[in-house]
Protein backbone atom coordinates (compact mmCIF):
# COMPACT_ATOMS: atom_id res chain seq x y z
CA UNK A 1 0.00 0.00 0.00
CA UNK A 2 1.23 3.33 -1.20
CA UNK A 3 0.86 5.14 2.26
CA UNK A 4 2.73 8.31 0.88
CA UNK A 5 0.03 10.67 0.34
CA UNK A 6 2.50 13.52 -0.41
CA UNK A 7 4.96 12.52 -3.04
CA UNK A 8 3.59 8.71 -3.63
CA UNK A 9 6.25 6.58 -6.04
CA UNK A 10 4.84 2.81 -5.89
CA UNK A 11 2.69 3.29 -8.79
CA UNK A 12 5.73 4.20 -10.71
CA UNK A 13 7.56 1.19 -9.66
CA UNK A 14 5.27 -1.39 -10.82
CA UNK A 15 3.88 0.58 -13.89
CA UNK A 16 0.40 1.21 -12.71
CA UNK A 17 -2.12 3.63 -12.99
CA UNK A 18 -2.66 5.94 -9.32
CA UNK A 19 -6.04 7.71 -10.48
CA UNK A 20 -7.46 6.07 -8.11
CA UNK A 21 -6.14 4.26 -5.13
CA UNK A 22 -6.10 4.82 -1.13
CA UNK A 23 -7.31 8.49 -0.86
CA UNK A 24 -10.25 7.24 -3.08
CA UNK A 25 -11.03 4.82 -0.09
CA UNK A 26 -10.53 6.95 2.30
CA UNK A 27 -12.85 9.69 1.16
CA UNK A 28 -15.67 7.46 0.25
CA UNK A 29 -15.01 7.71 -3.06
CA UNK A 30 -14.63 4.06 -4.24
CA UNK A 31 -15.03 0.17 -2.71
CA UNK A 32 -11.59 -0.57 -1.78
CA UNK A 33 -11.48 -4.19 -3.60
CA UNK A 34 -12.12 -1.70 -7.06
CA UNK A 35 -8.41 -0.17 -6.13
CA UNK A 36 -6.32 -2.90 -5.82
CA UNK A 37 -4.27 -3.78 -8.77
CA UNK A 38 -2.81 -6.61 -9.78
CA UNK A 39 1.10 -6.48 -9.93
CA UNK A 40 3.69 -8.26 -12.29
CA UNK A 41 4.97 -9.98 -9.36
CA UNK A 42 3.25 -13.63 -8.49
CA UNK A 43 0.91 -12.87 -5.13
CA UNK A 44 1.47 -9.09 -4.79
CA UNK A 45 -1.48 -6.92 -4.60
CA UNK A 46 -1.17 -3.08 -5.07
CA UNK A 47 -2.98 -0.43 -3.52
CA UNK A 48 -1.73 3.09 -4.93
CA UNK A 49 -1.79 6.51 -3.10
CA UNK A 50 -4.24 7.77 -5.20
CA UNK A 51 -4.87 11.62 -5.48
CA UNK A 52 -2.61 13.53 -3.29
CA UNK A 53 -5.00 15.03 -0.91
CA UNK A 54 -5.03 18.24 0.79
CA UNK A 55 -5.25 16.86 3.90
CA UNK A 56 -3.25 13.64 4.25
CA UNK A 57 -1.99 13.30 7.80
CA UNK A 58 -6.20 13.70 8.60
CA UNK A 59 -6.60 11.46 6.00
CA UNK A 60 -4.09 8.99 7.99
CA UNK A 61 -5.10 9.40 11.21
CA UNK A 62 -9.04 8.23 10.58
CA UNK A 63 -11.44 5.98 11.33
CA UNK A 64 -11.63 5.44 7.35
CA UNK A 65 -7.57 4.27 7.41
CA UNK A 66 -8.70 1.50 10.28
CA UNK A 67 -11.49 0.45 8.57
CA UNK A 68 -9.55 -0.24 5.20
CA UNK A 69 -6.49 -2.12 6.97
CA UNK A 70 -9.62 -4.26 8.75
CA UNK A 71 -10.86 -5.20 5.60
CA UNK A 72 -7.56 -5.61 3.84
CA UNK A 73 -6.38 -8.08 7.05
CA UNK A 74 -9.42 -10.34 6.49
CA UNK A 75 -7.77 -10.69 2.47
CA UNK A 76 -4.38 -10.85 2.95
CA UNK A 77 -1.87 -12.53 4.86
CA UNK A 78 0.69 -9.68 4.68
CA UNK A 79 -0.06 -5.55 4.64
CA UNK A 80 3.17 -3.66 3.65
CA UNK A 81 2.99 0.27 3.63
CA UNK A 82 5.05 2.90 1.76
CA UNK A 83 5.36 5.81 3.83
CA UNK A 84 7.14 9.25 3.45
CA UNK A 85 10.61 9.16 5.55
CA UNK A 86 9.78 9.42 9.28
CA UNK A 87 11.81 12.52 10.07
CA UNK A 88 10.40 14.55 7.42
CA UNK A 89 6.19 14.55 8.58
CA UNK A 90 4.51 12.80 10.85
CA UNK A 91 2.67 10.47 8.67
CA UNK A 92 4.91 7.87 9.09
CA UNK A 93 4.60 7.76 13.08
CA UNK A 94 0.64 7.99 12.39
CA UNK A 95 0.89 4.80 10.33
CA UNK A 96 3.05 2.82 11.73
CA UNK A 97 0.80 3.23 15.43
CA UNK A 98 -1.95 1.59 13.40
CA UNK A 99 0.99 -1.65 12.27
CA UNK A 100 1.68 -4.62 14.07
CA UNK A 101 5.26 -3.94 13.12
CA UNK A 102 7.95 -1.64 11.54
CA UNK A 103 10.96 -2.17 8.73
CA UNK A 104 12.95 1.18 8.86
CA UNK A 105 14.88 1.62 5.45
CA UNK A 106 17.97 3.13 5.62
CA UNK A 107 20.32 4.77 2.65
CA UNK A 108 23.72 3.47 3.04
CA UNK A 109 26.21 6.64 2.98
CA UNK A 110 23.33 9.13 2.77
CA UNK A 111 21.16 8.24 6.26
CA UNK A 112 23.75 9.51 8.62
CA UNK A 113 23.38 7.71 12.41
CA UNK A 114 21.99 10.41 13.91
CA UNK A 115 18.83 10.62 11.98
CA UNK A 116 18.05 6.55 11.82
CA UNK A 117 18.46 7.07 15.39
CA UNK A 118 16.05 10.10 15.69
CA UNK A 119 13.76 8.37 13.96
CA UNK A 120 13.95 5.07 15.36
CA UNK A 121 13.13 7.06 18.55
CA UNK A 122 9.81 8.97 17.01
CA UNK A 123 8.60 5.20 16.01
CA UNK A 124 9.34 4.03 19.58
CA UNK A 125 7.25 7.12 21.14
CA UNK A 126 4.88 6.04 18.93
CA UNK A 127 4.18 2.79 20.19
CA UNK A 128 5.52 1.20 17.47
CA UNK A 129 7.50 -2.39 17.16
CA UNK A 130 10.17 -2.08 15.25
CA UNK A 131 11.53 -5.82 13.66
CA UNK A 132 14.35 -4.73 11.78
CA UNK A 133 16.01 -2.17 9.20
CA UNK A 134 16.75 -2.79 5.94
CA UNK A 135 20.03 -0.96 4.48
CA UNK A 136 19.37 0.15 1.19
CA UNK A 137 22.45 1.06 -1.65
CA UNK A 138 24.97 -0.77 0.44
CA UNK A 139 28.54 -1.18 -1.89
CA UNK A 140 29.20 -5.21 -1.93
CA UNK A 141 32.27 -6.28 -1.48
CA UNK A 142 32.63 -9.67 -2.67
CA UNK A 143 36.31 -10.66 -1.40
CA UNK A 144 35.02 -10.08 2.08
CA UNK A 145 31.60 -11.12 1.48
CA UNK A 146 31.35 -14.35 4.48
CA UNK A 147 28.25 -16.82 4.61
CA UNK A 148 26.89 -19.08 6.85
CA UNK A 149 27.72 -22.50 6.49
CA UNK A 150 26.34 -24.98 8.31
Amino acid sequence: MDADLRKPSIHYAFNISNIHGLTSVLTKKMDLRKTISNSNVSNLDILTSGPIPPNPSELLNSKAIETAINELKGIYDYIIFDTPPVLVVTDSQIVANKCDGVIMVVASGKTNKQSAVKAKELLEKANTALLGVVLNGMESDTSNYYYYQS
